[in-house]
Formats: structure tokens, C-alpha cells, sequence
């Protein structure tokens, strides 16, 4: 875990929370914007899944990473040109290989932005949105971002999220999870990570 987190939780298994705002930013080396690092786990120096919330200042390349596989959205701002298509706030994610490092362009001003990274090879994860319930059956690590906050419902327990907050927890009960987020209707997203 890259910074200190909330935890949530009773007997042998905890939910651990982090919202963006509480994280100091750490600016890119080309001056194109900063990045709000949530999670990098199952350690810092060897992270198999690393989760973070970006504001994108300016035009630029995406830093290539070799091995990776890498999922963006637009959280907030009018959206970015990036690997041939407009993306907007609410249009899902995108998934591209890190090796590509495809070029950002804004559209009209900054934006801030959901990604996640993962470590081609080293397990499954898959992220699909939290509109509807999932049962993390045979999971070992679970998540869940919201751009907006609500409630994490999984089985009788109930995690409340701020805002621009992650939650996880590591080999989950395999019991009905449910995000509530009132009609606020922001993103939100399911992380699934498996051994294999």
C-alpha cells in the first residue's frame, strides 16, 4: 500500500478506503500534470496493481510502460483525444497496452482522470462498471473506485465512500456486492484481481 488508508471492517476481513483529495499530488516529470497515487499493491516496488487518480494539464505522450496493461477514464473536465476517439466523462474506460504510450490531447481544458495498471502475467483482473451487483466468487483481491461516493453494500456490511474514493480488500467473502450511489449516477467501477 502506497499511503495510509482507512479500514473498515470486523473479523477476519477488512475493507480499506482511500479518497484522492486526502493524497498529495506528485507532478510529472514532462510538467504535464499530477498524479494522486491510490494503490500500488501488493508492494510499492512490486506492484501487480497499481491505481490512481490523474489531472491531465496539457498535451502530452502517456509514459510507456513495458508489461502493462492500462485502463483510462475521464472522471471530470470536457474529456481528451486519446487513441483515435473522444473520451468524455461517463463514456467507461478504455483499455490499451502500456508499451503503447499513446499521445493525450485535451479538448478544451483540464481534466482529471481514473487509471488503473496492471502487470501483464501476474494473475487476471478484470474492472467492469458497478452498475449492478457482483459476487466476488474465487477473487482474491477486490475493489471498487467511485468519482462520486455512496455506499458499498457486501453482504451485511455497508462502507460508506467519499467522493473520488477507493475501497479494497483482500480475499473477499463471496457474498453479494452492491454500490448505491444515490441518483448521483457518477462512475463507478468494479476491480477484480485473481491469482491464477
Amino acid at each position: 500500500m502506497s499511503v495510509d488508508a482507512n479500514r473498515v471492517g470486523e473479523g477476519g476481513m477488512s475493507w480499506m478506503r482511500i479518497c484522492a483529495d486526502d493524497v498529495t499530488p506528485v507532478p510529472w516529470r514532462n510538467g504535464g500534470g499530477q498524479t494522486r497515487e491510490l494503490l500500488a499493491w501488493p508492494q510499492v516496488n512490486d506492484w501487480k496493481l497499481r491505481i490512481s487518480v490523474a489531472d491531465i494539464d496539457r498535451d502530452g505522450p502517456f509514459s510507456a510502460f513495458p508489461g502493462v496493461d492500462r485502463w483510462f477514464g475521464v472522471l471530470s473536465g470536457a474529456g481528451v483525444e486519446l487513441l483515435g476517439a473522444r473520451r468524455r466523462p461517463g463514456d467507461g474506460l478504455v483499455q490499451f497496452a502500456g508499451e503503447e504510450a499513446p499521445h493525450c490531447q485535451l479538448i478544451q481544458g483540464p481534466t482529471r482522470d481514473f487509471n488503473a495498471m496492471h502487470r501483464r502475467g501476474a494473475g487476471r483482473f478484470r474492472v467492469q462498471p458497478a452498475d449492478r451487483p457482483v459476487i466476488p466468487h474465487e477473487i482474491d483481491w477486490f475493489g471498487l473506485f467511485t468519482e462520486r461516493g455512496g455506499l458499498l453494500i457486501h453482504g451485511a456490511r455497508a462502507v460508506p465512500m467519499a467522493p473520488h474514493t477507493l475501497a479494497w480488500c483482500e480475499a473477499p467473502a463471496a457474498q453479494s456486492c452492491v454500490f448505491d450511489d444515490g441518483d448521483s449516477h457518477g462512475p463507478a467501477w468494479w476491480l477484480l484481481w485473481s491469482a491464477e
